[in-house]
């Protein structure tokens, strides 16, 4: 075998080595951001079309709530918002869609306490969908009925599960430990 042979040998050899070990590394990416994100992997890639684009979204939501100031409720502040809660709720048996608007209301002010900043609602989901991704899709559920009861399309039975789509989601903002945070891979490290 003469030395150009085995030059090419070698290089295919690196070349396939190389590639196997970039997709082991996506798959591996791939897999974290779908445990991390749970359902939401799912609608990031029913939005954005494909697995690529949406993990590309996935991994910049990350980048982004890890450079905002998320901090836990202190226990008073906590307590203060179920009070707060439970005087919404009650208000749903008289007027249901003035307490959807003051469920979203409440949520947005736990947000806001919590860090979060307020900006449009698309941004919000999108930001506390990294730290409470097995609720934020009830967040867009509770906030679509809210915004269709404002337009005199919702009954009292769609008000009532945007109040329990909102309870979800709130019930995660107001617990008083820090947001479990998403822990860098090997991969995220060395960039």
């Amino acid at each position: 075998m003469n030395a150009l042979a085995l030059v090419a040998i070698v290089v295919v050899v690196v070349l396939v080595a190389a590639a196997a070990i970039w997709m082991a590394s996506r798959r591996r990416r791939s897999a974290e951001l779908r445990e991390q994100f749970g359902p939401e992997y799912a609608q990031a890639v029913h939005e954005y079309g494909d697995g690529r684009n949406a993990e590309k979204e996935l991994v910049a939501r990350t980048h982004r709530v890890e450079q905002l100031q998320i901090r836990p409720l202190a226990p008073e502040q906590s307590a203060q918002y179920a009070d707060d809660w439970r005087s919404t709720q009650t208000r749903f048996v008289d007027d249901p869609e003035a307490a959807i608007v003051q469920a979203d209301r409440l949520v947005i002010s736990v947000m806001q306490a919590r860090g979060y900043p307020m900006t449009d609602f698309e941004q919000r989901a999108a930001d506390v969908s990294v730290d409470h991704p097995q609720v934020v899709s009830n967040y867009r559920a509770a906030h679509a009925i809210a915004e269709r009861s404002a337009r005199g399309e919702a009954g009292t039975e769609d008000c009532r599960q945007a109040m329990v789509h909102y309870r979800s989601l709130f019930d995660d903002l107001i617990e008083t430990r820090e947001p479990a945070r998403h822990e860098p891979t090997r991969m995220e490290v060395r960039r």
